[in-house]
């Protein structure tokens, strides 16, 4: 078997062995569906712009999933083989070291995508969850939104020495976006003065650009949010490759 498949089959295993990525890639976005789809149902509200509840916030929970994986996930698991030297010691194999960091990359976004299909099945099942947009937009969205939530994770990854210290620094990024950005409360019933500050929080823009396309808004609707993502993703990836070491 390819050395890199083997090295992704592994890397898939011990990504399933950690609690908190599978909880909060799976069973934390599922129990929030359910909780607010009990109390609201997914009839039409006036204030959601004539939308069910759940039609809303799924999309927004599904950013949710990407940016646990992106922030939280995958730095932590890079770090954490820095301080044990575990990618020090592929430098000295014949297997390339970069080999590792591409495998976590592709387990991280295999995670995200089995945690949407989850909140997609289950608001399907109990919510009749609709999707009123198309679906080269939805997926254009969701690409971009991943990109730029993976290439902060990398900047992470890229200046924590060590498990710690990556800890800290995802903890500090991903729940002010977790809670402010929309992507767990509504933005439409928070305070103004909330609602205005979110805006400097990159998944903001990835929770409104969804939330848009997923009820039938075009793309160009959403140049704002599209260019602030890409522009975080381009200067994180510059970051991340400028400040990344193996050991």
């Amino acid at each position: 078997m390819n050395a890199w498949v083997m090295i992704s089959v592994v890397e898939f295993k011990l990504l399933f062995r950690n609690f908190y990525s599978v909880f909060f890639a799976f069973a934390f976005p599922v129990g929030m569906l359910l909780l607010f789809g009990s109390i609201y149902g997914n009839e039409p509200v006036e204030s959601f712009g004539g939308f069910g509840t759940i039609d809303l916030t799924a999309p927004a929970y599904m950013c949710m999933v990407i940016a646990v994986t992106g922030l939280m996930s995958l730095p932590l698991t890079v770090a954490q083989y820095r301080e044990r030297k575990i990618l020090k010691r592929f430098m000295a194999s014949p297997i390339n070291p970069s080999r590792i960091l591409t495998a976590q990359v592709i387990v991280n976004l295999i995670m995200t995508v089995m945690g949407m299909a989850a909140l997609l099945i289950v608001g399907a099942l109990v919510f009749r969850l609709q999707v009123y947009g198309s679906f080269w937009p939805i997926l254009f969205s969701l690409f971009l939104i991943t990109i730029s939530m993976f290439s902060i994770g990398l900047v992470i990854a890229g200046v924590s020495s060590n498990g710690r210290m990556a800890t800290v620094l995802s903890y500090l990024i991903y729940f002010p976006m977790l809670f402010l950005s929309g992507a767990t409360i509504p933005i439409e019933i928070m305070p103004d003065h909330v609602s205005h500050f979110a805006k400097v929080l990159p998944l903001t823009h990835g929770v409104e650009l969804l939330k848009r396309v997923w009820t039938g808004g075009a793309l160009a609707d959403s140049f704002q949010n599209i260019l602030v993502l890409s522009g975080v993703f381009l200067v994180c990836a510059l970051l991340s490759v400028k400040a990344f070491r193996w050991e």
